[in-house]
């Protein structure tokens, strides 16, 4: 997948946590390649929800 690719499929995530979690903010989401375990980490904290639930969340249509 290229850049643009992942960037696209980021953004549709993000809006779907933000619908769920209004008190996420686009710093909490701030994607940066290589660090998406520590974002996972921090979601994790701040939602109250284990990795299953945030992964089940942004998969849902």
């Amino acid at each position: 997948m290229n850049k643009e690719v992942v960037k696209g499929l980021w953004d549709k995530q993000k809006g779907k946590l933000k619908q769920v979690f209004a008190n996420l903010t686009d710093d909490d989401l701030l994607f940066v390649e290589g660090k998406k375990d520590e974002m996972m980490g921090k979601l994790e904290i701040k939602l109250g929800k284990s990795k299953e639930e945030l992964n089940k969340i942004m998969s849902e249509d």
